[in-house]
């Protein structure tokens, strides 16, 4: 189905829709020529629309805002799809691009973004809302972003791995454990709340036997 210039220029315009752009930086180069020193820049760039998709560039150029514009063009050619849970992502992984590693870990709900330099930028553009990173490897930043870029790549979805192998998402997922079952306590006996009426207590001392004349005379050593 072949499309109209208009609807081909809508759809250009969806793709594009609110990316927003962040430097990670700028580093000046010096090629020694005939002359001297020729001097340009690099750019390193990440655009996203802090939804879903993230792409990282690489630009170089005589001025700074040409090579941000050189680095903003190659990032669009590398827009991709993170594979997301909710505000997270789906499992951990282990990017790795060169030197670099960076390893991702999914996080509960108001974690937030457990990163720094570019690693955050990727991140947060792509719509990465909670989540641990730590890298592993050389703190070297383009190599550090392709890393993270390596790993997002790499997610995968309960449904994409259950239509892999075949099988249901239920049995792709794990198995949630079970509570243990907390035995409920014993009916207790009814307290008797009535007072011991108290024994009368015997006398400590027997009371003496009273002797008559006629046991008396039985009885010479009385």
């Amino acid at each position: 189905m072949s499309t109209t210039p208009v609807e081909r220029e809508v759809i250009e315009r969806e793709r594009e829709r609110e990316l927003k752009e962040r430097v990670v930086e700028i580093n000046r180069v010096a090629k020694v020529v005939k002359g001297g020193r020729r001097f340009s820049f690099t750019a390193l760039v990440v655009i996203g629309d802090e939804v879903d998709r993230v792409g990282v560039g690489y630009g170089k150029a005589r001025e700074v805002p040409l090579a941000i514009s050189k680095a903003v063009d190659d990032a669009k050619k590398n827009l991709f799809t993170v594979p997301k849970q909710g505000t997270t992502i789906t499992h951990e992984i282990l990017g790795e691009f060169g030197a670099a590693r960076v390893l991702l870990r999914p996080a509960s709900e108001g974690t937030g973004v457990i990163a720094g330099g570019g690693v955050r930028a990727v991140l947060e553009l792509g719509g990465v809302r909670d989540i641990l990173a730590k890298s592993l490897g050389t703190t070297n930043p383009i190599n550090m972003l392709k890393a993270t870029v390596n790993g997002l790549r790499r997610l995968r979805r309960p449904e994409e791995v259950a239509q892999t192998r075949g099988l249901t998402v239920s049995q792709v997922l794990p198995i949630p454990a079970k509570k243990e079952e907390i035995p409920e306590p014993a009916a207790l006996a009814p307290i008797d709340t009535t007072e011991p009426q108290e024994e009368p207590q015997a006398s400590a001392q027997a009371p003496a036997e009273e002797t008559t004349d006629e046991q008396a005379e039985d009885h010479p050593d009385a």
